[in-house]
């Protein structure tokens, strides 16, 4: 996938060891910010109910650097989960990469619909999505009786060109 120029963004498993890592490094950083294990609204991400999981790597090394994934919530709309990127790798456009390869997903997918959602020890996590054109919308699904959280909506409706590669 050609997102950036020095990255190479694949879709793979769930179960996919390199993402289990960076999966594990995003719990390990969001445990220390709120300072418990326990800040998964509703139900965790599983190879079950993730329809896609991407994985940035560095182009010249393969070196892994970030991941991301979208859950199905109906037939046009989709959850962000789990968009991480390794610390030294971080404001160098990984993220956003790894975001445009998953709204092209959803909507090679038929997805029209984005939504994510931060917490409160998050604010990068906010300022992130606003960013990237989402907009906050009313809490939604397992985030709806959480004050912390704040959900963000986007549309995805112009096709959007790039695509993972499978992996």
């Amino acid at each position: 996938m050609q997102t950036h120029p020095k990255l190479t963004i694949r879709r793979t498993s769930w179960s996919n060891p390199v993402g289990r890592d960076l999966r594990a490094a995003q719990q390990a950083e969001l445990d220390a910010r709120f300072g418990h294990r326990d800040h998964e609204a509703g139900e965790p991400p599983t190879a079950a109910n993730m329809a896609v999981f991407l994985i940035a790597y560095e182009r010249a090394t393969g070196q892994p650097l970030g991941c991301g994934g979208l859950r199905w919530l109906s037939g046009t709309t989709a959850e962000v989960k789990r968009v991480y990127v390794l610390p030294y790798a971080r404001g160098s456009g990984v993220a956003s990469s790894i975001l445009l390869a998953l709204e092209a997903e959803a909507h090679q997918a038929g997805i029209t619909l984005v939504m994510a959602e931060a917490g409160s020890a998050q604010p990068d996590g906010k300022m992130f999505y606003e960013a990237a054109g989402y907009r906050p919308v009313p809490n939604f699904g397992p985030y709806q009786e959480i004050e912390e959280s704040v959900c963000y909506a986007k549309p995805i409706m112009a096709p959007v060109r790039i695509h993972a590669v499978a992996g």
